[in-house]
């Protein structure tokens, strides 16, 4: 193992986009269904022939510098444009996977590729531009004394003129519906206000692929109805981890199951929820 739960603590407030580093962006029963595991032969193409896949995990397996193993042996392909459901109890690893995605956790043993780029401490920046990480917490996100600086921060740091990052930053928040924001502090904010400009530091960043850990959290029903709107009206490659059975169904066509590190089913959504009950 080679990264420590410090470290993962550490990355969850600024590894996948925010300071350190050179990172600047906001990463049943039976047999096994796994439909959308990685195959032997081009695993990392397209699954219709059009090039590399968003996503592509080959036989990962993560651990923590206590000995826990957090991922074992995961293989996944995920093609562009899918909307897929990760789904699983509190501690099936869904997190750890996220983390390994934008380079926060490194593997002990497997590859994962971004398009045709390696998750490898020499391509980090590179990912980090491709991938974008929402956490769980909205706050892990919002630091800055005004929501403007919050979502400025990929873009200044990535070198866009100030006239530039302010075109960008008050397109999103219009995009997003809250522009009333935009001089406000996170600390100011409901729950469902943290959530979308959460989302808005990410997408101003236009990344390939986006990736929303328990997304739902800290929601009530009308932030989570306004959520799912703006998650349904994304283009980007999309993974949402989740425990709730039913924002999975409303989200994803596709549904991958994480038990203790390990993926147990891969298929549509609903044949997945109809076959682990227990979700």
């Amino acid at each position: 193992m080679h990264d420590d739960r410090d470290e993962r603590a550490k990355g969850a407030s600024d590894a996948p986009h925010r300071h350190g580093d050179e990172v600047h962006t906001h990463e049943h029963g039976g047999k096994p269904h796994t439909h959308g595991a990685v195959q032997p032969a081009d695993a990392h193409r397209h699954p219709h022939g059009h090039g590399p896949a968003p996503i592509s995990i080959r036989g990962l397996t993560v651990s923590y510098s206590d000995g826990t193993t957090a991922l074992k042996g995961v293989s996944i392909e995920i093609g562009a444009g899918e909307k897929v459901a990760l789904v699983g109890a509190n501690g099936a690893g869904k997190t750890s996977l996220f983390l390994s995605l934008v380079g926060v956790l490194r593997p002990d043993e497997g590859s994962i590729l971004i398009g045709d780029v390696p998750v490898d401490k020499d391509h980090l920046l590179t990912v980090r531009r491709k991938v974008g990480l929402v956490f769980q917490n909205p706050d892990d996100q919002l630091f800055m004394p005004r929501i403007y600086d919050d979502v400025a921060f990929g873009p200044r740091n990535f070198g866009h003129t100030e006239g530039e990052v302010r075109e960008k930053v008050e397109s999103m928040l219009e995009t997003l519906g809250v522009p009333h924001l935009l001089s406000r502090s996170s600390l100011k904010l409901s729950g469902g206000e943290k959530r979308i400009c959460a989302i808005a530091t990410v997408l101003v960043m236009r990344p390939r692929v986006m990736l929303f850990d328990e997304p739902a959290a800290f929601l009530d029903m009308r932030a989570k109805a306004r959520f799912m709107e703006i998650l349904k009206g994304l283009g980007q490659t999309r993974v949402v981890a989740t425990h709730d059975p039913a924002l999975a169904e409303a989200v994803s066509d596709r549904a991958i199951v994480l038990e203790d590190g390990s993926v147990t089913d891969d298929g549509p959504t609903r044949d997945v929820l109809r076959r682990n009950a227990f979700l």
